[in-house]
C-alpha cells in the first residue's frame, strides 16, 4: 500500500465517478485530500461522505481557479499530488457543431484543465505528481466526438510540454486515458436498467477484456501515477480501455 501521510491532494470534479473514487482511494492511503466541483451542494455531500475537504470551483472559470489555487495555499500550503479530473462530454457532427457546445466542452477539458496546471504550478511541491485524466478517443476518434476528442488530445499535449518544463524541479505529469467505465452517468439521464444493460452489452462487444472498466480502475493508477513506484515516469499517457484501440 502507498503512504500518502501528509500529502496533500487535490482533485478537481470529485463528487462522483472517478474523481469521487480517488478522493477514497488517497484519503484510504492516508492523504489530506481536497475535492472541487461546481455544485455546492454535491461537493458539500461528497466531502461530507469521504471526510475530505470540499472547494466549490468552476473549472470552466479562470477566477474560479485562481480562487481555488490561493484557498489551498492558504489553507493547506503547498500540494503534492494534482489530478486534473473535472471534463464534460458530448456528441455532435462537424456539420451540425455549434459553438456553443465546442465551447462549453473546450471551456471545461481544454482550456479550464490547462489554466489550473498554470496556476497551480507556483504551489506545487517539487517532486510532486499532476495527472491529467484523459481518454482513449484522443487515439481513436469516432464520428460525432470530433469536440471531446480533439480536447484530449490537445490535453494529451500539454501534458507532455509541462513534462518536460516542470522535469527540472522533478515534479512528474502525466495523463490516464481510460475507455469505457461504469459511472452514474447512465443513470443520471435517467434510462432504466434494461436499456443501459443493452447499451453496455454492444459496448462490451467492442472491448477485447469483454468488461467495462470501473472508476477504482483509474483511481488505483492515479494513486500509482502518484506514489514513489512511478517516480521515474513522465510524460506518459496510460489507456486504461480493455484493448478498445487495438481492435
Amino acid at each position: 500500500m502507498n503512504d500518502f501521510k501528509n500529502k496533500v491532494a487535490v482533485i478537481t470534479g470529485g463528487n462522483s465517478g472517478i474523481g469521487y473514487a480517488t478522493a477514497k482511494q488517497l484519503k484510504e492511503q492516508g492523504a489530506t485530500v481536497i475535492i472541487t466541483g461546481r455544485r455546492k451542494e454535491a461537493i458539500a455531500k461528497a466531502a461530507s461522505d469521504l471526510g475530505v475537504t470540499s472547494i466549490v470551483a468552476d473549472q470552466s472559470n479562470i477566477g474560479d481557479i485562481e480562487n481555488l489555487a490561493l484557498k489551498v495555499k492558504d489553507d493547506f500550503g503547498k500540494v503534492d499530488i494534482l489530478f486534473i479530473n473535472a471534463g464534460i462530454a458530448g456528441l455532435g457532427k462537424i456539420e451540425q457543431a455549434t459553438e456553443a457546445l465546442f465551447d462549453s466542452i473546450m471551456n471545461v477539458n481544454f482550456k479550464g484543465a490547462y489554466f489550473t496546471l498554470s496556476k497551480f504550478i507556483p504551489i506545487l511541491k517539487d517532486d510532486a505528481s499532476v495527472v491529467f485524466l484523459s481518454s482513449n478517443t484522443a487515439s481513436m476518434p469516432g464520428p460525432g466526438s470530433s469536440i471531446y476528442s480533439s480536447s484530449k488530445t490537445a490535453l494529451n499535449s500539454v501534458m507532455r510540454s509541462a513534462a518536460l518544463e516542470l522535469a527540472p524541479r522533478k515534479i512528474r505529469v502525466n495523463s490516464v486515458s481510460p475507455g469505457p467505465t461504469e459511472t452514474e452517468v447512465m443513470n443520471k439521464v435517467g434510462l432504466d436498467k434494461e436499456t443501459i444493460k443493452t447499451i453496455m452489452d454492444v459496448v462490451v462487444d467492442k472491448i477485447p477484456l469483454q468488461q467495462m472498466g470501473t472508476s477504482e480502475d483509474v483511481a488505483k493508477m492515479v494513486a500509482y501515477l502518484s506514489s514513489d513506484a512511478s517516480k521515474f515516469i513522465t510524460g506518459a499517457d496510460f489507456i486504461m480501455d480493455g484493448g478498445m484501440v487495438l481492435a
